[in-house]
């Protein structure tokens, strides 16, 4: 059965300064004891979380540091991740400071890993479901060199601590995120105010799954109501295939800015995914991503909208 809303409950977050888990976090805490774990090295994001009703609880997950945390709450969100480009750090903390998060939460009724689709192997136009094969998606990226091979590591340490500790888990594998707090879509609007040409694969066009903040935050109660054990994998993403081409082309539209894009093998590979499984169990979205874009940029340079900017049609 889906839940569409949690009540009452005492719900730890991790990474919970980052992009995707503060709204999910403040959403959460209207009606839930939330607690938020991360470093805290913005003051600015600690102020909010706590002003939402958001209780912050300092964690260090590359020297295993979660013993603040309350042993019995009963959900778990892990959107913590270390992508430092130091392999001993990130594993330190993506495989080992996630084995500790989960014996030290064993007694949760579920705990949800958000993975990634960068887990899968690069394989041009190919439409990727869960058992397909898992690769270094980000080998081209050197900025990001340790992210793919430590959500793989991670999403095996999930695995293991569902069966180890009888842990109901569930490892989603997100797509791109986007919304008032950021996103790639955002970067991009970023590249297109000051006029750089986009990167995209030469094997176009780049397919993704951009998925609203909204949208995330509406599906994670349901998410956690299909934890189990072993753990459920499920790819999690918007319903609509989009290209970068066509939501930079969109936010051309919408703002009169230029998209010029730079073609080229020194890119990720599209990852277009195989959606069934995520309707079966949790359904599906329901923030366009035409709205979805508008909406980020009214947020975010509510200044270069155009008084007919209505998007492409």
């Amino acid at each position: 059965m889906m839940l569409d809303t949690l009540e009452g409950a005492t719900i730890v977050v991790t990474g919970v300064t980052g992009q995707v888990a503060e709204p999910v976090a403040l959403a959460l805490a209207r009606a839930n004891h939330v607690v938020g774990a991360a470093r805290f090295r913005d003051q600015a994001a600690r102020d909010r979380l706590e002003a939402g009703g958001v209780r912050c609880v300092p964690i260090d997950l590359v020297a295993g540091d979660v013993g603040g945390l309350p042993a019995d709450a009963e959900y778990v969100l892990n959107f913590a991740v270390a992508k430092s480009n130091d392999w001993e750090a990130d594993l330190d903390a993506n495989v080992g400071g996630l084995a500790l998060l989960a014996e030290h939460h064993r007694a949760a009724r579920g705990f949800l890993h958000c993975s990634t689709t960068a887990v899968y192997k690069p394989m041009g136009h190919h439409v990727f479901a869960e058992g397909d094969p898992l690769g270094d998606n980000h080998a081209v990226w050197p900025f990001l060199r340790t992210y793919s091979i430590g959500k793989i590591a991670a999403e095996a340490t999930a695995r293991w601590a569902a069966r180890r500790f009888g842990l109901p888990t569930v490892i989603a594998r997100l797509s791109v995120p986007y919304g008032n707090r950021g996103g790639w879509p955002a970067v991009h609007l970023e590249m297109l105010r000051n006029g750089s040409a986009i990167p995209v694969h030469s094997d176009a066009p780049s397919v993704y799954h951009p998925i609203h903040e909204d949208d995330i935050v509406a599906m994670v109660p349901r998410l956690l109501a299909v934890a189990a054990v072993p753990a459920t994998v499920v790819n999690w993403g918007g319903d609509e295939a989009v290209s970068i081409e066509d939501w930079c082309g969109e936010l051309a539209a919408l703002t009169g800015l230029e998209a010029r894009f730079e073609p080229t093998d020194q890119t990720i590979d599209s990852v277009q995914i195989d959606l069934t499984k995520m309707h079966e169990l949790v359904g599906g979205t329901t923030v366009d991503w035409r709205a979805g874009l508008r909406r980020m940029v009214e947020a975010r340079h509510p200044e270069l909208l155009r008084a007919d900017g209505d998007g492409a049609a």
